[in-house]
């Protein structure tokens, strides 16, 4: 009798540290993967880990300090542990805009896009925050070529092997900017340093480019179109359709040109491309839309050459 009170006993402390065993295990929706770079800084992968806040801005300095500190085993790096300073950080329109010191720019290309990769993915996964964006002292970071990187998410990047990421190729776009008019368009042609590391499809290319405006060599000869506050959310082609998403900023416009040369510079300049027939803008996801009152963005836009003037 007293053997089987024993196993009673036993039994019963067994069933008591299941439970709570169970009880300890940790809220699915608490668990994130902190992104980090391995030793050779080759590639990226992930590691684990369970939240303590599920508040947004608490949330994002907790998964921000698993990002920046220093990594506890020899294998891998905290993709911001490096040789230079995150200042700040905002939120604004599901975009989380992180803001570093000059020394970010001294990472080498590779770590530079890596570590990238790893913020985004890492950030994107809090509710709310669909993008990231890097400053350096409050302005846009640039790429290697000089071309600003603008807004990411996590499904613009891949993990890469060495080769691939150190990968590179001259291309030249073709890219329409205003007279001085306003009224019509020219054309313009731009050698860029094309990087496939940084998973920016040529298609989104041309529209961060036309954002950017014209560069310093033709300046004084052609003019923007479009606001240059102006995000990108996102850039993708279906059936020979582009389909360029924009935020609100591209209905405020800065610039004294038609609503055709803003729209047609985005058209023409993407029909430039090979696999792409027409264009169709839309604000925030949406396309049933009115551009300055006149244009319609529920339409797709196709080449049209006769807005294009020739010469400066």
């Amino acid at each position: 009798m007293k053997r089987k009170w024993m196993l009673l006993c036993l039994l019963l402390a067994l069933l008591a540290a299941v439970a709570c065993g169970g009880g300890e295990q940790a809220d699915k929706s608490m668990v994130y993967n902190i992104y980090v770079l391995n030793k050779e800084e080759t590639r990226i992968y992930s590691r684990e880990y369970v939240a303590e806040n599920t508040e947004q801005e608490a949330l994002i300095e907790e998964l921000l300090e698993q990002l920046l500190a220093p990594a506890e085993k020899l294998e891998y790096r905290a993709p911001l542990s490096g040789n230079f300073e995150l200042l700040d950080y905002t939120v604004e329109e599901k975009q989380l805009i992180l803001n570093f010191d000059e020394q970010y720019k001294g990472l080498p290309t590779t770590t530079e896009v890596l570590a990238r990769a790893a913020v985004v993915r890492t950030m994107t996964q809090i509710k709310g925050i669909d993008f990231v964006s890097f400053q350096i002292r409050s302005a846009p970071l640039a790429d290697a070529a000089g071309n600003v990187v603008g807004i990411m998410s996590a499904d613009m990047f891949i993990d890469n092997a060495e080769s691939e990421i150190n990968s590179a190729e001259k291309v030249r776009v073709r890219l329409y900017f205003a007279n001085e008019a306003g009224d019509k368009l020219i054309e313009t042609n731009r050698t860029l340093v094309y990087n496939s590391t940084t998973n920016v499809s040529m298609e989104r290319l041309v529209v961060e480019q036309l954002i950017a405006g014209p560069s310093d060599q033709v300046r004084d000869k052609v003019y923007p179109t479009i606001n240059p506050e102006t995000k990108i959310i996102s850039v993708t082609v279906r059936d020979g359709t582009c389909y360029v998403n924009l935020n609100e900023n591209f209905l405020t416009q800065i610039y004294s040109v038609t609503s055709d040369v803003t729209i047609y510079s985005i058209a023409n300049s993407l029909a430039e491309l090979s696999n792409i027939n027409k264009v169709q803008i839309a604000i925030n996801g949406d396309s049933n839309v009115m551009f300055r009152e006149n244009t319609s963005l529920a339409v797709t836009f196709g080449r049209n050459l006769d807005i294009v003037t020739n010469g400066y």
